[in-house]
């Protein structure tokens, strides 16, 4: 399948998810109005935050590493490299939960570089077979998931609620 037809509503979506949602006035996709995304939602972060864990799970450090890495990997493949997952190591993500402030600044920078990159190969039309299409859905519904995972570790991380973006209708109405 070519992506022409649905290579613009793949790129919103992944950028919703990453970027937040669009100008208040204007309807979102997935997030709630004002949401300022992945990418904001770890800046209200320290690394002392990032690098806490509850109940043995992974800390916020390892979900953005994981995000990060996986994303790279998307990118190589949407460079034209055959077959970038070959020798990957996804457990090694989820050994990385303490992170210091220098290195949770990378972190977040790398991955606001990947996302960028990964939103871009979105946008961009090509030839896809059903198990590539796959993939390509698959990721933002994968970075969807850890978004939400982010935000019940920590709560400073969350994004408006139903109620936040009910007064803000009203208030665009006024």
């Amino acid at each position: 399948m070519n992506t022409r037809d649905i290579a613009a509503v793949l790129a919103r979506i992944m950028s919703e998810f990453v970027l937040g949602s669009p100008d208040p006035s204007v309807g979102t996709v997935a997030l709630n109005r004002g949401d300022e995304g992945l990418l904001k939602s770890l800046d209200k972060l320290s690394a002392s935050q990032a690098s806490s864990t509850h109940a043995g799970g992974g800390s916020i450090a390892a979900h953005t590493e994981h995000l990060r890495y996986g994303l790279s990997i998307l990118n190589r493949w949407a460079a034209g490299e055959d077959k970038p997952w070959t020798g990957a190591d996804w457990t090694n993500a989820w050994r990385k939960n303490d992170i210091s402030d220098r290195d949770w600044d990378r972190l977040r920078s790398d991955l606001n570089k990947e996302a960028a990159a990964w939103i871009d190969a979105l946008r961009t039309p090509r030839e896809l077979d059903d198990v590539e299409l796959g993939w390509t859905f698959g990721s933002i519904a994968h970075l969807a998931y850890h978004l939400g995972a982010i935000r019940q570790i920590d709560r400073g991380a969350r994004g408006p609620t139903a109620e936040d973006e009910r007064q803000a209708e009203q208030r665009l109405k006024e």
